[in-house]
């Protein structure tokens, strides 16, 4: 279909709409000067009307946003055990909070590094949040080195050892190579060479795994991203904002 076809059917469907005899805009039976004609008097009527242009754009992006959102409402619908009770993800926050936020997270993204400490604030003033925590490196090497580690450290040493190591990667301003890591490690005593030997092995891939084909099917390919309650959020947001959702989901659920 040619631009001219799709732009003098718009016009007549709009016209029927209004009550306008749809014969009378059957394209397919104009000939060549009708056509011709036609299309001028739409051309002059646009350049007459250019804001329509704006407004044509304005509904087209409105309505490829509720396409969106509704598509994202239901990524969220299929998935939701598995983002919120998957079995082998850090959970933090209140365990028996009202509300789940889970997070993707890459430890070498900035946004996540932003996002850390508006997290914490909101969990801190609300009280009644449950973080899950989903390791999704995906900035490269350097970032699958350092979930490679937090992951086999919560399997190696536990739920608080991973929230320690958690927490100094997000802060951690240098390279994350071996040496920089088993310092870490020492650091907080932990077993750096218990961690280094688990690192490797099929139990920590497969947890990433897992998580980046959750990811995949809800769509996802930045980080950070956001499932608070149902609402699928992505990118950094700041604590009030995340406040103010949460607010709304609550008074949603009463």
């Amino acid at each position: 279909m040619t631009l001219f076809t799709r732009t003098a059917t718009a016009a007549a469907t709009a016209l029927a709409l209004l009550g306008a005899p749809a014969q009378a805009f059957d394209i397919s039976a104009m000939s060549d000067a009708e056509r011709e004609a036609f299309g001028e008097q739409i051309r002059e009527y646009i350049l007459e009307n250019p804001e329509l242009i704006l407004e044509a754009v304005d509904l087209l992006e409105q309505r490829q946003q509720q396409a969106e959102a509704a598509r994202d409402d239901t990524l969220v619908a299929d998935n939701l055990e598995e983002l919120q009770n998957d079995g082998y993800s850090w959970v933090g926050g209140n365990p028996n909070g009202d509300i789940t936020l889970v997070e993707f997270m890459d430890y070498r993204c900035g946004y996540c590094r932003r996002a850390a400490p508006e997290v914490e604030k909101l969990l801190e003033s609300d009280g009644n949040i449950r973080l899950v925590i989903k390791e999704f490196p995906i900035l490269g090497e350097a970032s699958v080195l350092s979930s490679r580690f937090a992951v086999a450290t919560k399997q190696v040493a536990g739920d608080d050892a991973y929230k320690q190591v958690h927490d100094a990667l997000i802060a951690f301003g240098g390279e994350p190579n071996e040496v920089a890591l088993r310092r870490l490690a020492e650091g907080l005593s932990l077993d750096a060479d218990a961690i280094f030997a688990r690192m490797d092995s099929e139990e920590v891939t497969a947890e990433l795994r897992q998580t980046r084909e959750l990811a995949q099917k809800m769509a996802i390919s930045g980080t950070p991203t956001f499932v608070l309650g149902t609402e699928l959020l992505r990118g950094y947001l700041p604590a009030d904002q995340m406040e103010i959702m949460v607010a709304e989901i609550r008074e949603k659920q009463s």
